[in-house]
């Protein structure tokens, strides 16, 4: 089977309880579109940024998942929830079978930091199949900005990504540009799938292996159901995209061991950038010099 029916769910999330909100959106969904195989739904849509609704791997969240994706015989990617694991707090991923099990979890390597407190990274990649159709790759969120996750995802032959997002800030421009420019350069369909309110600004994303957009998202709710064809992945990543670069394939031909992955590579230039943490508001004399000034003419004169 090449192709393969996947339905994100762009949905408004509040910072309590959400998962009966979900079912219902389900519902509706396969009402709709009885022939989607996935759904795939945003970053935290359980319980939203609430690090107080973190639970323990295995807890009434997957539970309840699990109860869905039997209900509607579908793999499920219920988005993320803070997890309790040894006294640590993750951002986590699980994916659901039709029957219900859990296949695999992944846990965020990239929090935002320093936004994003007291969740630790993950350290795991993760890829998983569904039988007879493809390889899929899990990341979350930022994660995406760092394309060395992406290219090991698609090193272990993730041919779709599914990227559940909660983003709301002003850099979200900059997040759609980085989707659709990672799902060309790693050959690859990515399922960008933000949430409302609490959980995201929307824009929803699903891109196609040559980063040609299949659906860009609004600020309403939205369900997304796109079919993805992974014998279009593998052609473009044999013959290139569009027929034209193979950046997989030079990437995996290039001899060169790029020194800035080395543990002997020279960091000070990236040591001199400052602690992580949240810009705070200028103060003192630099506040002054930090104003951007005014040209004398365009200052609008009164009296």
């Amino acid at each position: 089977m090449s192709r393969f029916a996947i339905a994100g769910i762009q949905m408004h999330i509040t910072t309590h309880r959400n998962l009966e909100e979900m079912r219902q959106r389900m519902e509706i969904l396969f009402h709709l579109y009885p022939w989607v195989q996935m759904v795939v739904f945003s970053e935290l849509a359980a319980h939203g940024p609430a690090l107080h609704a973190a639970q323990p791997m295995g807890g009434s969240f997957e539970k309840e998942f699990s109860e869905m994706a039997r209900h509607y015989d579908t793999w499920l990617i219920p988005g993320s929830y803070f997890e309790e694991l040894n006294g640590a707090v993750y951002n986590t991923t699980p994916v659901f079978n039709p029957e219900g099990e859990v296949v695999t979890r992944y846990r965020k390597m990239f929090p935002f930091t320093p936004y994003e407190k007291g969740v630790t990274p993950g350290t795991e990649f993760c890829v998983f199949d569904v039988p007879d159709v493809g390889r899929f790759g899990v990341s979350i969120c930022y994660d995406l900005w760092f394309p060395e996750v992406t290219r090991t995802l698609t090193a272990m032959g993730a041919e779709v990504i599914i990227n559940p997002v909660l983003a709301s800030f002003v850099d979200r421009p900059a997040d759609l540009a980085i989707a659709q420019g990672s799902a060309a350069m790693f050959q690859s369909y990515i399922f960008h799938i933000n949430g409302l309110l609490a959980g995201g600004n929307g824009y929803s994303m699903v891109i196609d292996p040559a980063g040609q957009i299949l659906h860009r998202g609004n600020v309403q709710e939205e369900m997304i159901p796109i079919e993805v064809d992974f014998d279009l992945v593998r052609r473009q990543r044999e013959r290139g995209v569009l027929n034209m670069g193979q950046p997989l394939k030079s990437f995996r031909d290039n001899a060169v061991p790029f020194p800035v992955y080395q543990p002997e590579f020279d960091r000070t230039y990236l040591n001199s950038l400052g602690p992580l943490e949240k810009p705070g508001r200028p103060t003192g004399p630099k506040a002054v010099a930090a104003l951007p000034a005014v040209a004398p003419e365009t200052v609008k004169k009164t009296g």
